[in-house]
């Protein structure tokens, strides 16, 4: 009988394993021993935060308290604007709203002393039910607005689209709302007769009182100027026929309410206007009013306020040190002499090249997270005490920051010791990096560029990495500007990193090819 031997696996690979970590505390040691570089890490994690602190230090305008430095938040959480002209009722357990909305005007304020007729693109009247008048309560709404025809809105962020069409007094529009527990179903007419469904919304555990009515808000409008997009005050006024009730409706008369007490951070009411409501002729009612609901995104129009990216500013700073040391930590032994000794002593090169990435990278990672760590809370907390808003975020949220902080200086320390082993020049090497990553990303945040340059800068440059940073939200049925210098990136935050992440690989893989065909 042949006795079959099972081979010993290679010690060979055991060898590899422990020579690269010998290789790993070797660049470790070479690094920490280092004082300079040490040091100059040291000051890249200080001015993140002093740069990113200083940043955003100016007191707010107009001596805001500490008392207005919060978003109301709605049943997800989310920062909203809650501000609109509400007449209402109270309606307990299921009803019907039923209602002709015979006109939708505005005006806006355009700053020159004439006032521009015709109703915002997102302004809107309609009918609403909320489960209170605070802020940010449930509800759900279907509304005709000033461009994009009806729609049925429910809990800040849902929106969908129904009917298309202006509303004026030669085209009318029917609107219907009926609650039957938590589903509220939104329908439209252009008869009264032959109704269309728009939508429906559930919400959960939604109070059996609430209140419910006609309502009408309208964002600030939107102006192009010389000196770029501005914003200014702008009003609507809804005009609506006899309202038909059934269900369990309260039998005393219709109360007016201005929701928020003013038009939010999303509107404002012009010197001349004010919100309010009028009973016409046959128990109509006009209803005016100013503000939005909707989430609150970033730009212009998101008022006295600071989001997390904010407290970040300071992060190029930190990436500036984190790029010179980087590649300085491989052109600094080219320089000396001293790699041709690193490789006689361990002879794969690729193994020495990975050892430096991994530990370049690793500070580089602890900077950028510890930076964003500390940043974040300081900067929260100073601006709300000078009476600024904070643009809320979940946990989950701000971890990825944080955590993507660290993963964008460490990217940026790798592409930068990929470019020195290539180059074989600090100067030239550091340059190159900081023109790839940071450059664009001042050129773009500085608004400096075309909004269209600024976006292909942060789509195909290394500086996308910093799209891992950003916060703030973006939605179809709110107006703002959704540019880079207003804090929106052309890539989700993901997917920015990973074209840093891409460029990194790609120097770090032709310095490896580099490094095996050429001498030291």
């Amino acid at each position: 009988m042949t006795a079959i031997l099972t081979p010993r696996p290679p010690a060979t690979r055991r060898a590899e394993r422990g020579g690269f970590l010998r290789t790993l505390h070797a660049e470790w040691t070479k690094f920490r021993t280092v004082r300079g570089w040490v040091l100059a890490m040291a000051g890249a994690l200080l001015a993140t935060i002093v740069v990113g602190l200083l940043g955003t230090a100016s007191p707010a305008p107009g001596g805001r308290g500490a008392d207005s430095a919060s978003y109301p938040k709605g049943p997800g959480g989310e920062a909203v604007n809650d501000s609109f002209y509400f007449v209402h009722k109270t309606l307990t357990g299921d009803g019907t709203l039923t209602v002709p909305l015979r006109s939708l005007t505005g005006v806006a304020d355009t700053g020159t002393g004439k006032a521009a007729q015709g109703a915002q693109p997102w302004a809107k009247a309609g009918i609403i039910v909320k489960e209170s008048l605070t802020q940010g309560a449930p509800y759900a709404a279907v509304m005709a607005t000033g461009g994009h025809g009806v729609r049925m809105q429910y809990d800040y962020t849902h929106d969908t689209a129904g009917p298309s069409g202006k509303v004026t007094r030669e085209s009318p529009r029917w609107l219907r709302l009926v609650r039957s527990g938590d589903i509220l179903t939104g329908s439209s007419s252009t008869d009264g007769s032959r109704w269309t469904e728009v939508g429906h919304a559930k919400l959960p555990r939604l109070a059996r009182t609430v209140q419910a009515g006609l309502f009408a808000t309208s964002p600030q409008a939107k102006q192009e100027t010389a000196a770029g997009t501005g914003f200014s005050p702008a009003v609507a006024t809804g005009t609506f026929g006899r309202p038909a009730l059934t269900g369990g409706w309260s039998q005393s008369a219709w109360s007016g309410t201005q929701v928020g007490g003013d038009a939010g951070t999303s509107g404002s009411y012009p010197n001349t206007t004010r919100g309010g409501f009028t009973q016409t002729d046959g128990s109509g009612f006009t209803v005016t009013g100013a503000g939005d609901i909707a989430p609150v995104v970033g730009g212009p129009v998101m008022g006295v306020g600071f989001s997390v990216e904010n407290f970040l500013v300071g992060t190029f700073a930190g990436l500036i040190v984190v790029i010179a040391v980087g590649a300085v930590f491989i052109t600094g032994e080219y320089r000396r002499g001293l790699l041709r000794t690193t490789m006689a002593a361990t002879p794969p090169r690729e193994r020495v090249l990975g050892a430096k990435a991994l530990v370049a990278g690793g500070v580089a990672f602890a900077i950028g997270a510890v930076a964003a760590a500390i940043t974040i809370p300081l900067g929260e907390r100073s601006a709300r005490g000078r009476g600024f808003h904070v643009f809320p975020v979940t946990s989950a949220t701000e971890a990825r920051v944080m955590v993507g902080t660290g993963l964008l200086c460490a990217a940026a320390a790798v592409l930068a010791l990929g470019v020195g082993a290539l180059l074989r020049r600090s100067g030239t090497a550091v340059a190159l990096v900081i023109a790839s990553i940071v450059l664009p990303f001042l050129l773009a945040a500085s608004g400096v560029l075309p909004p269209g340059v600024s976006e292909w800068l942060l789509r195909v440059t290394p500086a996308a990495g910093f799209a891992i940073q950003q916060t703030l939200p973006q939605y179809a049925q709110v107006l703002s500007v959704y540019e880079p210098s207003t804090g929106y990136y052309p890539l989700a935050p993901w997917a920015g990193l990973a074209v840093l992440c891409g460029y990194a690989a790609l120097a770090f893989g032709l310095a490896v090819v580099r490094l095996r065909g050429r001498d030291v």
